[in-house]
Parts: C-alpha cells; sequence; structure tokens
C-alpha cells in the first residue's frame, strides 16, 4: 500500500491512526460481535459513541455549558435553510457576508424562506479578499448576521470575526472547524459539515446556544426544526452512526496531538511555509488572495500558463501529492491542508514546487 498526500478539498485525507483504528474495530466493534455500522443507534454501544464524540468536542473546541452539540444529516447545505427557517421571524430579514461561492448558495437558501440581504460583499474582486470591518451595512433590525468562516474555493478565511453590533452571528466553519482556537461565546450558532477537519462526509455538527435556540420559529417541518432534534439529543431519527464513530475518532487523534493549542501551531507553520515559497518563487507562482485574507485551509495559486498548470499537477501526482487541481469554476492550483495534513506533506510539496520552477 502506497498512500499518497492527499490535498483533495473535501472528502479530504483523514489521520492514518483514526484509519487504522477504524480498521482493527471495524467488522467487531469493541467485542460486541457487530460492525460500527450494524449496531442499533438505541445500543449501550452507540451512546458511548455518541456521548464520547460531544464531550470531545466540547474539551477540544472550548463549547461552554450553555450551548447544545447536534449530529445532523443533509450537510451544511441543509443548514443554509434551516438557519432561516428557524430565526428569520415571519417579515423579518437577515444579513448575510458574502465571500465566496458558498455564502453565496446560503444567501440564495434564505431568499426562498424570507428577506434576506447583503450587508457585504467581496464578489467584485472575484472574492479575493475578507469584507472589512467598515465596509459592513449592518440592518439593525436583522435576526441574524451570517458568515462562512473560510472559504474553500477562492482561498479566503476570516481572521479577525466581524463585530455585528450585538446581533446573533451565525457561521458556516466547514472547513476550518478545529483549525485554531475560537471563541465560541461570540456566536449563537456554528455548523459544519464534517468532510474537511472532523471525518467522512454524512454528519454535519451544529453548536447552538441555548438562549437563541429558545427564539426558534414554531410549527416547522419536524426534522427542519431545531428544538426536535435538540429535545432528542440528535436521536429523533437513526443518526449518521458511522461518520459519528469516524469524528470521535479524529477528535481522539486531535486530542493525542495535544490539542487546539498544538493543531493552531502546526497549520501555521504549514500555512507560512507554503505562502512563503509562493512569495519568494519572482511571481512564477502567483497567489489570488489579498494577504490579509489568505486562508490556512485552502491555498490558491496560478502559475505563468495554464498549460503548465496542468503540467505541475500531473506531475504532482506522480510523485504521490494528489487532489491539487482547482475547483472547476476557478481553475488554477489548490491545496488543501486540513489537519490531518502533516507538515512533512507540505514540505515535500514545497520541494517539488522548486524544482518545478527551477525546471521552467
Amino acid at each position: 500500500m502506497a498512500r499518497i498526500f492527499n490535498f483533495n478539498a473535501g472528502p479530504s485525507t483523514l489521520p492514518l491512526s483514526a484509519l487504522e483504528k477504524c480498521q482493527a474495530e471495524l467488522l467487531d466493534y469493541q467485542g460486541c460481535g457487530m460492525s460500527v455500522m450494524e449496531i442499533s443507534h438505541r445500543s449501550g454501544e452507540y451512546d458511548g459513541i455518541h456521548e464520547g464524540a460531544k464531550a470531545l468536542f466540547r474539551e477540544l473546541f472550548g463549547i461552554p455549558d450553555n450551548y447544545k452539540i447536534l449530529f445532523l444529516g443533509g450537510g451544511a447545505s441543509t443548514q443554509f435553510a434551516m438557519t432561516a427557517m428557524n430565526f428569520i421571524p415571519k417579515g423579518g430579514s437577515a444579513d448575510y457576508i458574502i465571500t465566496g461561492a458558498w455564502s453565496k448558495k446560503a444567501l440564495k437558501e434564505a431568499t426562498i424562506i424570507a428577506d434576506a440581504k447583503v450587508a457585504a460583499s467581496s464578489e467584485d474582486k472575484n472574492f479575493s479578499y475578507i469584507p472589512g470591518q467598515h465596509s459592513l451595512q449592518l440592518d439593525p433590525n436583522a435576526a441574524f448576521v451570517h458568515i462562512t468562516s473560510n472559504n474553500t474555493i477562492s482561498g479566503t478565511q476570516w481572521q479577525t470575526f466581524p463585530d455585528v453590533n450585538g446581533k446573533p452571528l451565525i457561521a458556516d466553519m466547514s472547513s476550518d472547524i478545529l483549525s485554531k482556537k475560537v471563541d465560541v461565546s461570540k456566536f449563537a450558532l456554528l455548523y459544519a459539515g464534517a468532510q474537511k477537519n472532523l471525518g467522512p462526509a454524512g454528519v454535519t455538527v451544529v453548536i447552538l446556544r441555548d438562549d437563541f435556540a429558545a427564539t426558534a420559529n414554531k410549527g416547522l417541518p419536524t426534522m427542519l426544526s431545531y428544538g426536535t432534534h435538540i429535545s432528542k439529543d440528535s436521536l429523533f431519527n437513526t443518526p449518521p452512526v458511522f461518520p459519528i464513530y469516524m469524528m470521535k475518532l479524529v477528535l481522539e487523534w486531535v486530542k493525542e496531538q495535544g490539542g487546539l493549542d498544538a493543531i493552531e501551531t502546526t497549520n501555521k507553520q504549514k500555512a507560512d511555509l507554503l505562502y512563503d515559497t509562493i512569495d519568494e518563487s519572482d511571481g512564477f507562482y502567483r497567489g489570488t488572495v489579498e494577504k490579509d485574507s489568505r486562508s490556512w485551509m485552502n491555498v490558491t495559486l496560478r502559475l505563468p500558463a495554464e498549460d503548465l498548470e496542468k503540467e505541475f499537477i500531473e506531475k504532482a501526482k506522480d510523485q504521490g501529492l494528489g487532489g491539487l487541481k482547482g475547483h472547476r469554476s476557478v481553475g488554477g492550483i489548490r491545496v488543501s491542508m486540513y489537519n490531518a495534513m502533516p507538515l512533512q506533506g507540505i514540505e515535500k510539496l514545497v520541494d517539488f514546487m522548486k524544482s518545478f520552477k527551477a525546471a521552467h
């Protein structure tokens, strides 16, 4: 078996030790005689997985006691609609800060349900920056303000979260959750699809403050009401058992690394190494994002010509560096380096970048 350095944007690389533990337990989970994919979600075995994952999340991410943790299906895309359905009151509106394709999709879903306004946007420069505080046009009557904390396609990331004048702040953190320390108390609701930093696709984490949850609209479809899932501890219907199990293994790995202090330190080392290589390439590699908005998770860059980019991707693959093709909507190169990507992967990529530049 020859594992590559996997730079795919999602589903993405997972910690090898978590995969190995899954492999060892796959046919017989902790002596119960069944695979984790076969056990009942009402069983004691699953209860240990479910409660263990929640406890680890609360510990590692510093989630206060007045927040609920939910494990839901439907991906972050379902949360685009659920947040609007639950928290924009009849006749009300919400503010959206648009920083890329995913925040545009969140806005689109919200406008189907209620009035949603653009409080700021970076689309004027192809989403190459994060709007500054001075540019925000916040509605004092908005039910909440929604942001996307990291933008996988455009390669931008909020380095400082906006001041929203006391309004509830909601964030889609699908692609940078657990990548560094965050003050969760600044948010009324956070949500994240698992397939970047948390585990395989199939489970979405929602972190929801109690007092904000209490303001949710009534009379919603059962499965689209946060109240349903809060009252049943995410067990109203069969949860995505296997992705939650894998997420627990990933959270255990994060703790073994030293928690978010260690994860953040390594992520900064990876980002600094790669961005320095780009900046020192005399324009051969050109970053597509303003420096103060650069993502630690998804680095986007261009080469002098598209044929060079194609060659770069193919030759990198030959070196065991996979998943470097940019998103189909923007092209170029994209380096996704989530938590499970080791520093050695970035070091090998940087060495390849330097040799490729020298050859051209």
